[in-house]
């Protein structure tokens, strides 16, 4: 497509936005029919810890997607020279799960509290055992019952409840609406694709629920399926999002999403048997099933696609945070040394050298533990890196002991679904910003999970993109299924690269695995490094 053809586009509104709030980024990415991104813009941003809880402050959350929209249209005024005053469709999506709860005067009654965060354990196990059903501890309902069993003083408050893709998407439309697969990181979802009427009435027969004035139904978000339309954008939504006010209103709008979601649309993984891996600050993989569990596993969450199909979720906490932190000290050695050099070279030199490790790196073991992790028992984080007098301490063998780290509870949680529940794919596909630098972080990955991985051409930038390929999904009347969708339409020329484990690799990741393991408790104990500590 030329450029005066892509002009033509923007100036008639034949475009979608897909805007993403990751853990450490607002990314907005603009598409247009042919599905490639013409612009992007990006708000950089962190969780800070605020009396033991991860947040992002309200105001924040509104800086970054304005802020995102804002270097798009100037990106599309500085490239193509023209202003955009429509826009087709529009998505959002988000980090899943947390919790955001309102009153009736749409007050945010408590700040933001995350996924990170491990408090809500007591909640999270009652509420598995209620339903039967496996509530990890980051989702929405498991923070709302924490505070019941807490007795704060908001939750009588409350009149709303959702996750931060809906409460951005209510902003901008006025719609207090969400995607099933967000939906089903908030509470769980039923066999017709809404919340499930049987743990709704559980939760609302509670003696400790049943004191408050509103009830469960009332107050959570109003669920949709991919390719419904969610609303449209507002001309109070389209200022908030161009101040300038050169964007008009009437935009059609998707149901909003979780990071999972679109993780699963921008690796083409909708159908049944296939499944995703998403790295970043935290890490997940997502498996399509084709058959239920055979029981409830505290470690598997089961979530939803974007229309609905059940998806057996491993979601780790921690992923990237201790590789970023780590190269950002080699960052600040090399300025002291008078080199400048970018951070893509610096992570690209970093992951190179891992390359002339010892299989197993020399007998390192490393905990990327910024926060708790459920899956292994951790409630605090600490950052820990442990060696002997013997370990073979290089470079080398530091950077395969940290991208080791990364995988490594991602492998626990999947040999839950390999060995006692016989879960197997058709295809594995990864995307994340740990593969930018091309097949180190693949082949380690798939040495560690010792399963061919696949990566995408998009696959560093797959999260925004995918919820703008699911408001043109909306925009173009969702006449097809969204798996045919994305066959037909989306992936026809799409470039995959797949590497398979290698044997020594395995081998050396295997003998890692089991060090981690045994080292756990050094994990455990570090929480007495308390950042009060004098």
């Amino acid at each position: 497509m030329n450029i005066s053809e892509i002009v033509q586009l923007i100036k008639s509104g034949q475009t979608a936005l897909g805007i993403e709030f990751g853990s450490t980024q607002v990314k907005a990415v603009l598409i247009t029919t042919d599905f490639q991104p013409i612009a992007s813009g990006s708000y950089l941003w962190e969780n800070t810890l605020q009396d033991g809880i991860w947040t992002y402050s309200q105001k924040e959350i509104l800086t970054g997607l304005r802020q995102s929209y804002a270097q798009l249209a100037a990106n599309v005024s500085s490239k193509y020279h023209v202003k955009i005053e429509h826009i087709g469709s529009i998505g959002v999506s988000a980090m899943m799960h947390g919790y955001l709860p309102f009153d009736q005067n749409d007050k945010l009654l408590v700040p933001f509290r995350t996924w990170r965060n491990t408090i809500t354990g007591d909640a999270a196990s009652e509420l598995t055992k209620l339903f039967n059903f496996n509530i990890p501890l980051r989702w929405s309902i498991a923070h709302l019952y924490h505070a019941i069993l807490q007795d704060e003083k908001h939750v009588k408050d409350i009149a709303y409840l959702t996750t931060l893709a809906g409460y951005v998407h209510w902003q901008l439309s006025g719609e207090k609406n969400i995607g099933v697969g967000d939906a089903s990181g908030m509470f769980p979802i039923g066999k017709n694709g809404q919340f499930d009427q049987e743990c709704l009435q559980k939760f609302g027969a509670l003696e400790k629920v049943k004191k408050y004035p509103w009830k469960i139904e009332q107050i959570l978000p109003h669920v949709l399926k991919a390719g419904e339309v969610a609303g449209h954008l507002t001309k109070e939504g389209a200022n908030l999002l161009d101040p300038t006010q050169t964007l008009q209103a009437g935009s059609v709008m998707a149901p909003p999403e979780g990071d999972a979601g679109t993780g699963m649309i921008s690796t083409n993984s909708v159908r049944k048997r296939t499944g995703n891996i998403s790295v970043g600050t935290s890490e997940f993989s997502m498996v399509v099933l084709d058959k239920p569990l055979k029981k409830v596993h505290r470690d598997i969450d089961l979530v939803t696609t974007p229309t609905g199909v059940p998806v057996a979720m491993v979601h780790i906490n921690n992923c990237s945070s201790d590789i970023n932190a780590w190269a950002q000290l080699f960052q600040e050695f090399a300025e002291r040394v008078g080199i400048d050099i970018s951070a893509d070279q610096l992570y690209s030199a970093l992951f190179l050298d891992a390359t002339k490790s010892d299989p197993d790196a020399g007998g390192m073991v490393n905990y990327s533990y910024f926060s708790g992790e459920p899956i292994t028992k951790t409630q605090e984080g600490r950052p820990l890196l442990v060696r002997t007098p013997n370990s073979k301490f290089t470079l080398a063998n530091f950077m395969l002991a940290q991208l080791y780290s990364a995988y490594a509870p991602l492998r626990i949680g999947m040999d839950i679904l390999t060995n006692e529940e016989n879960v197997t794919t058709d295809v594995m596909i990864a995307q994340g910003g740990l593969f930018k630098t091309p097949v180190i972080g693949q082949q380690v990955l798939s040495n560690m999970l010792n399963l061919p991985i696949s990566v995408m051409t998009n696959a560093s930038v797959g999260g925004p993109w995918g919820m703008a390929v699911l408001a043109q999904y909306v925009a173009s009347g969702a006449s097809e299924p969204l798996e045919d969708y994305l066959d037909t339409k989306v992936f026809v020329d799409s470039e995959i690269m797949t590497l398979s484990p290698e044997p020594e690799g395995v081998k050396g990741a295997a003998k890692y695995l089991e060090r981690y393991k045994l080292a756990l408790p050094l994990e455990n104990e570090a929480k007495v490094l308390s950042d009060e500590a004098k």
